[in-house]
């Protein structure tokens, strides 16, 4: 049985990242991580508004310290988490559903050219599905599976252990798939824009 940490091949990578294209996802594929960070702050202009939602992918490839811990850009989830949920639960809502941009991973693209992501609060969610004006996603290679109905089982048995992991380690509970995102199609030309790795990273 194929594992779901598996590398794609290059023609599966090819296959679903012509695939994107032709659901409207702008899509590159790159060799490496060092790359896709290489490629981020080319993609991003100085002073924008960035919204990272909780990433293996970013942390692994820094990109999530680049946004968050520089000056170059207004990292939202740093300003966040520095506010009271209690009194400004609102103006967080804001800020994290409609910034300039959001950046994240997704835990699974189908070769027919679909994106699919898992969270529990659902809190990077409104961004990703329209609030930001543009959104990039990463992905290693081993989240390329053939279809809607793997990804749900690669979200599932493969993503749901290890992210669980991660938040008994850092919160003491573990996580559950409270929201599901699935995008199929992106309807505003130069919205969205896909980086696919040649090799893996993350969930």
């Amino acid at each position: 049985m194929t594992s779901f940490a598996d590398t794609a091949t290059a023609q599966r990578l090819d296959r679903a990242a012509e695939a994107l294209r032709a659901n409207g996802f702008a899509t590159e594929i790159l060799p490496d991580a060092a790359a896709a960070r290489s490629r981020v702050a080319e993609l991003i202009p100085q002073g924008a508004s960035v919204f990272t939602g909780a990433s293996e992918t970013l942390r692994l490839s820094s990109i999530e310290a680049d946004i968050n811990a520089g000056e170059r850009y207004f990292g939202v989830r740093a300003k966040v988490l520095a506010m009271d949920r209690a009194t400004e639960a609102d103006e967080i809502r804001r800020l994290t559903a409609t910034p300039d941009y959001v950046m994240g991973s997704v835990h699974a693209v189908t070769e027919t050219g679909s994106l699919v992501v898992a969270s529990a609060t659902g809190s990077q969610l409104p961004a990703y599905a329209g609030g930001a004006r543009h959104a990039i996603w990463i992905a290693g290679a081993q989240k390329i599976v053939p279809d809607l109905e793997t990804a749900l089982r690669r979200v599932d048995e493969h993503c749901l252990p290890l992210e669980s992991e991660r938040a008994r380690a850092a919160y003491g509970v573990p996580s559950v798939v409270g929201r599901l995102l699935v995008m199929h199609k992106e309807v505003h030309p130069g919205r969205a824009t896909v980086l696919l790795l040649r090799g893996p990273i993350g969930f």
